[in-house]
């Protein structure tokens, strides 16, 4: 083999590595990404199916149920515009309360509720996830816009 071949080879060689790398590490993040919704987006079915991801928003006044199990709670998730029904089964956090924030991680069913493997409650008055307090701003904006100002 000539050495111009060789090189060629090698080269061909390097880049099929890297292809395969590249493929390898891209299949396993697929499975780890978890991606963020709102319960106004999760009612536009723009959500996977099937696959888990992450809703924020608040815990709606008034929907905590707790099951005689003493794990399981059913609550609803609410952006202020939607609101969805999330059923958890395991240890809540401390801060867990309604009217405050939350993330739940967990996959839809088809009744329509999302059954969470993880709720998570943010930690402190000034913190809510980015997309979440965007989300909540664009929701009171629309509620201000569209109901009636009274005097």
């Amino acid at each position: 083999m000539k050495p111009r071949q060789k090189r060629i080879l090698y080269i061909v060689l390097a880049i099929a590595a890297v292809g395969l790398a590249v493929g390898l590490v891209l299949n396993a993040l697929k499975d780890n990404v978890s991606l963020y919704f709102t319960p106004t987006q999760v009612y536009n079915k723009e959500a996977p199916q099937g696959r888990s991801f992450r809703i924020g928003g608040l815990v709606e006044e008034g929907s905590i149920e707790r099951q005689k199990d003493g794990l399981t709670v059913h609550f609803m998730i609410t952006d202020l515009k939607q609101k969805l029904p999330v059923v958890y089964k395991g240890i809540l956090p401390d801060l867990f309360k309604e009217g405050k924030g939350v993330v739940a991680q967990g996959k839809m069913e088809a009744d329509g509720v999302m059954h969470a493997s993880e709720v998570l409650a943010k930690h402190d008055e000034n913190y809510m996830p980015p997309e979440a307090a965007d989300a909540l701003k664009r929701a009171e904006a629309a509620s201000a816009v569209s109901a009636p100002a009274t005097k």
